[in-house]
């Protein structure tokens, strides 16, 4: 069974499956998470879903690079968790199936080219704060001794 983090499912909605791959990414003390401007200004672990074709790794990869820049190494996945929610992007009701990992940040390559996206450096204990979701906010927690 998975862990379900955030809001019980809404009867009578149809919730589409969408898997996806999002990461802890530790160095010197902080983590580096992305600051996501719209469609509500938030924090969250870099990471998003699982395009056709593509790996859990392959995606972990392009996501990261996607949204911050950054070039990460060994990845290690840490667990899952599902939430249902509305994506306003898609206009869709999802159930997000959430496969948390940690990895290494290597070096910054370039600024995110995912629009609206900023990386960012926090501590751990921000992090636990005020990540997005409170599965995130597990993770980080249980990963960096603060649970």
């Amino acid at each position: 069974m998975i862990r379900r983090f955030g809001e019980t499912p809404k009867p009578g909605i149809s919730y589409r499956r969408r898997p996806g791959v999002y990461a802890i990414l530790p160095r010197g003390g902080q983590l580096l998470v992305t600051h996501q401007a719209e469609p509500m200004p938030e924090l969250q672990l870099p990471g998003g879903g699982i395009d056709p074709g593509e790996s859990p790794i392959q995606a972990l990869h392009r996501e990261v690079f996607e949204e911050t820049g950054w070039k990460i190494a060994r990845p290690m996945r840490l667990g899952v968790f599902r939430r249902f929610t509305y994506m306003p992007d898609y206009d869709l009701w999802a159930e997000k199936v959430c496969v948390i990992y940690r990895a290494h940040p290597v070096r910054e390559l370039e600024p995110p080219s995912e629009p609206g996206h900023q990386a960012i450096w926090i501590s751990p204990t921000i992090a636990v704060r005020e990540l997005g979701n409170e599965g995130d906010r597990f993770f980080v927690s249980q990963e960096t001794g603060l649970a």
